[in-house]
This record gives structure tokens, C-alpha cells and sequence, in this order.
């Protein structure tokens, strides 16, 4: 406590750049978009939706539109996102956690990438269909 006290304009930088880096890495995953946001997008056609949990969560039931390329093969199969680049491509997965991993490396090969925030679990939770 006392190295704080002493240090206090150290201590206030640190935690500054702390906050930055985070703020920074969740932008660069994308933007986080309610249920009510991805459902307009889907409906206007503006956006093509990626299931990234695996094919067996996929199958016992996933949005109406979304294509399902499981996480451990986003890289090999990005190509099948070639048609989506005039496009947002949105993320879903379980819980809305590692859809940021997976939208870094969709930022990073020029995608324009957003996510369901909640995940899979949010959308059953409002009560939206999903088919399986």
C-alpha cells in the first residue's frame, strides 16, 4: 500500500494503459450487437451469420440462415467468406466468449466483423426460434 501511495501517478499510467489495451482488443473483435440488431440485419439481407460452435451444438440448434464453420476450422475454411466481404459477418457462438477470438481473425483478413453479444444463449433466452 505503500508503494501505491508514493507511486500514485505510476500506479494511474498502469492502470490507464490496463484499460486501453482491453477497450482496444474488444474493438478489435468487433462490435457486440443485441438480438433485435442481428435480426434486422438478417432480414435486410445486410449480413451472412457464423455459427462457430461445433457441429454437434450446430445441429441441436442454430439460427435460420447461419452457416456453421466450427471455430478450429475458421482458418482453413475462410474462404467460404469470400462472398460475405461487401458484407458484415456475425458471430455467434455458445455464449458470446469466443466469438472475439474468432472475429480478431476475421478483422485481420478484412472482414467486416460484428457479434451476437450473449451468444446462442442470449437468443434462446429471448424466446427466438432456432431450428435445427
Amino acid at each position: 500500500m505503500v508503494f501505491v501511495s508514493a507511486q500514485w501517478l505510476l500506479v494511474s499510467l498502469f492502470l490507464a494503459l490496463v484499460y486501453l489495451f482491453v477497450v482496444l482488443e474488444h474493438f478489435k473483435a468487433g462490435k457486440q450487437l443485441s438480438v433485435h440488431d442481428v435480426t434486422r440485419l438478417l432480414n435486410d439481407g445486410e449480413a451472412l451469420l457464423v455459427d462457430i460452435r461445433d457441429a454437434k451444438e450446430y445441429q441441436s440448434g442454430h439460427i435460420n440462415q447461419a452457416i456453421n464453420i466450427p471455430l478450429a476450422q475458421l482458418d482453413a475454411r475462410m474462404a467460404e467468406l469470400e462472398s460475405a466481404r461487401d458484407r458484415s459477418v456475425i458471430l455467434v457462438d455458445k455464449l458470446g466468449q469466443q466469438a472475439a477470438g474468432a472475429g480478431r481473425t476475421l478483422r485481420r483478413a478484412g472482414f467486416k466483423v460484428q457479434r451476437l453479444r450473449g451468444g446462442m444463449a442470449e437468443w434462446r433466452g429471448q424466446s427466438l426460434p432456432v431450428v435445427s
